[in-house]
């Protein structure tokens, strides 16, 4: 398979090895730790094998415990909380070399009517097709890709479009608010399942969502002052959607402080229809030793060393 979205399906794929124990793959890359939205992606697949398929996810609460080697299988370990007569309830264990690395607890929701109302999306929101690509983006200001660079962005499951140019020096940043908006979508079909649809957004929504944390302090591109680790991760799902076309994600971090910061994240629709709630806490450390190179998305994710 050469379609990094096809990759990404096949990723999301599980093997059933008992009634309740699933095993996921990890690729092995060059990176030092898995990849958090990939482990947060597969442990709501297992999760969601275990449930009836007319009760979709609503909500997800999950923690990053260690990071995970990269090439080395994860193991999803599904407990059945609670079936009831509209809710159900699993908690999820992710394994690794005998270690505890990632827990997750999912609720799923037969699909009733009630109340509306929603949020607005943010006015004046150019179109996807009007904003150049991550990679054209590193492209024009750098006058080339860097290979380490280019590697990523062939291998990106993602399209990701800024609605803000990025910023590349400290001067650009004084003042910046803590805030980012990217359009997204896979870069290829990704099948009629909603369960994929929804753990491939699972594992989108880990991306970019610590930029906003970031944006005051350093530009998103170049050399990187700090540590950073994804903690926890929360989603609420609000309405069906397919991955594979493109959604707003709109950013904020309302505070960053003791060294983590928090974000907040909503996804909508081209119509401007909300579609997922989310938000996370990071680890925000200050290099003790020289500063990183450019990071690829999801470097930063996947527990605490």
């Amino acid at each position: 398979m050469t379609n990094p979205a096809e990759r990404l399906v096949d990723l999301l794929d599980l093997e059933q090895i008992e009634v309740n124990i699933f095993r996921g793959r990890s690729p092995r890359e060059s990176l030092q730790r898995v990849f958090g939205g990939q482990v947060a992606g597969q442990a709501l697949v297992a999760a969601g094998r275990t449930t009836e398929g007319d009760r979709p996810v609503h909500s997800l609460h999950a923690y990053f415990l260690r990071p995970g080697r990269p090439g080395v299988p994860i193991v999803y370990q599904v407990e059945r909380v609670r079936d009831g007569r509209s809710f159900t309830t699993r908690r999820v264990v992710a394994v690794q070399q005998g270690r505890t690395i990632f827990n997750l607890t999912a609720s799923f929701h037969r699909p009733e009517p009630g109340v509306e109302h929603q949020l607005p999306m943010r006015r004046e929101v150019p179109p996807p097709e009007e904003l150049p690509t991550v990679a054209d983006e590193v492209r024009g200001h750098l006058g080339g890709l860097p290979e380490a660079l280019d590697r990523m962005a062939r291998r990106m499951p993602f399209d990701i479009r800024y609605v803000d140019r990025l910023r590349w020096t400290p001067e650009e940043i004084e003042g910046a608010e803590p805030r980012s908006a990217v359009w997204m979508r896979a870069v290829g079909p990704l099948g009629d399942d909603p369960l994929v649809h929804t753990c491939a957004l699972t594992y989108a929504s880990d991306m970019t969502l610590l930029d906003a944390v970031r944006i005051p302090i350093e530009p998103l591109w170049g050399p990187r002052g700090f540590d950073m680790a994804s903690l926890d991760h929360a989603m609420w799902f609000h309405r069906p959607f397919r991955a594979d076309e493109w959604f707003l994600y709109d950013q904020e971090s309302p505070i960053a402080t003791g060294g983590r910061g928090l974000a907040r994240g909503r996804i909508y629709d081209r119509a401007g229809n909300l579609l997922v709630s989310v938000v996370q806490e990071g680890l925000l450390r200050p290099h003790t030793n020289a500063p990183s190179l450019e990071r690829p998305y999801g470097e930063e994710a996947g527990g605490e060393s």
